[in-house]
């Protein structure tokens, strides 16, 4: 396995890091899964544990607000455990890391608890958004150099990683995830970022309608992680529950967090898209989805579960197949047949059934005569959801690209903005 380059052997694993809105996706290169999947929002609450002393407070009105006052909550498990005072931030915006401090905790949290190894044995591959900039892209060389003392470090466009997955170098990339939509052609693995387009249309959105959908018909949203019991009721029966005893009241961006969580499991369970433009009349003629919310209540979805859905495709802002189409139709025409036989989709809303047969749709009606159109979407939920992080695992095992990391000694001898000739 050994290619005999510096870090070509399989003694040291190279690690992928692929940071999202809805989590960061770590593990290590040659694998086919991520090993952990952590959400991207961080708990903090006040550190209950420390006492401070008497005095100290009357000298100086701020210790409260010493590092070690708070105390930070990371991963499923303690995200979804009510505090007192806990509040949530994500440290992502706009697809690009916002808080770095948030953002280390979370990369402390991977070392320690999921690789269990020190940062300096691992060459470190990340993921980021075709519109990251400059100042961020050197931020994290910069921390991962500096902090991490990561022997390597390499950084790729998440569409051309998803096209890698799908053993193309060059396709048509479209990403449907928690905050966006996009169309980012890739050509031989180097992506063309003027030519990509981007419409703010993603699982975020969709929550957003089906949560005030679920609403207005007065349907409880209580958590799973506030309910100590319930009772079976019949279809569409007020829930019997029993909410947990608690001896503090949630905050806003806690309770904001979970009912969140709890209309993308309803979102995931029963939006479907339909097959061409939503119409109610052959909606209502397909058969009704039942779904039942952690308080107990059931019943069934018809066509509101397509007319949710079709915000993905709606024209006015920006539909996936519109995207597409006039992302390929800006490239250079000799590229052109070659997108179109490539485009491949991934991101965690491309699961929701239909999703691709309706792109396919879409974007034939929009294709060139002469092109020969072609989908490529991996069959498996882990490769859909998952398409950059596994593109990195397959690249950053490849002997020849081990001659493309930036090592630790190019970044001592040139510094940080280094990282936009190594990795452009």
């Amino acid at each position: 396995m050994t290619s005999g380059m510096l870090y070509g052997g399989d003694e040291i694993g190279a690690l992928v890091f692929d940071p999202g809105h809805h989590s960061l996706r770590v593990g290590y290169a040659q694998e086919d899964t991520p090993k952990a999947e952590i959400p991207a929002v961080i708990g903090v609450a006040p550190d209950e544990s420390i006492k401070l002393e008497p005095e100290a407070k009357q000298d100086n009105n701020n210790v409260t607000q010493s590092p070690n006052a708070w105390k930070y909550y990371i991963d499923t498990t303690f995200l979804y455990t009510p505090r007192n005072k806990l509040e949530l931030h994500n440290y992502m915006s706009e697809g690009m890391i916002d808080n770095w401090d948030y953002f280390e905790k979370i990369i402390d949290y991977s070392y320690d608890k999921i690789i269990q190894s020190q940062s300096e044995y691992h060459p470190v591959l990340f993921s980021e958004s075709p519109w990251n900039q400059r100042q961020k892209r050197e931020k994290l060389c910069e921390i991962m150099f500096e902090k991490y003392k990561v022997p390597a470090f390499y950084l790729v466009k998440n569409a051309a990683l998803a096209a890698f997955a799908n053993g193309r170098s060059t396709a048509l990339v479209i990403d449907s995830g928690a905050t966006h939509t996009s169309a980012v052609p890739v050509v031989d693995g180097y992506v063309l970022t003027h030519l990509a387009l981007n419409s703010s249309i993603g699982g975020d959105y969709l929550i957003r309608v089906a949560k005030e959908m679920l609403e207005s018909q007065n349907i409880d949203l209580t958590p799973a992680a506030l309910i100590a019991s319930k009772e079976v009721v019949r279809d569409k029966e007020k829930p019997k529950y029993i909410k947990k005893n608690l001896s503090f009241t949630p905050t806003n961006s806690w309770m904001a967090y979970m009912v969140k969580k709890t209309v993308q499991d309803f979102q995931q369970s029963v939006l479907q898209v339909s097959e061409s433009l939503y119409d109610e009349r052959i909606a209502s003629s397909i058969p009704a989805v039942h779904y039942e919310f952690p308080t107990g209540y059931h019943q069934d979805f018809g066509p509101e579960r397509f007319k949710l859905a079709e915000g993905l495709f709606d024209q006015a802002v920006l539909g996936a197949g519109y995207m597409a189409a006039t992302s390929a139709s800006m490239c250079e025409v000799d590229i052109r047949p070659a997108l179109y036989s490539s485009v491949v989709i991934t991101g965690g809303n491309t699961l929701i059934q239909g999703f691709s047969e309706r792109l396919s749709k879409d974007l034939s009606s929009r294709t060139p005569g002469s092109m020969r159109l072609k989908i490529i979407a991996a069959n498996g939920t882990v490769e859909r959801r998952f398409g950059a992080w596994v593109g990195g695992s397959i690249l950053a095992s490849i002997g020849t690209f081990q001659q493309m990391w930036m090592s630790a000694q190019e970044y001592q001898e040139a510094g940080k903005s280094q990282i936009d000739r190594k990795c452009p």
